[in-house]
């Protein structure tokens, strides 16, 4: 029965890739709070 538990496998994929884009825009965010923390001239 292939394709009987599609949304499983979906799921799965999906809830990986969610996963690994969280981390990226955690980090990013971060590093944007840091650097406004800092100083507002993007020069330094």
């Amino acid at each position: 029965m292939s394709g009987h538990s599609k949304w499983s496998t979906i799921k799965r994929k999906k809830g990986a890739a969610d996963a690994a884009r969280g981390k990226i825009f955690t980090r990013l965010a971060r590093e944007i709070q840091i650097a406004a923390r800092n100083g507002a001239d993007p020069n330094s």
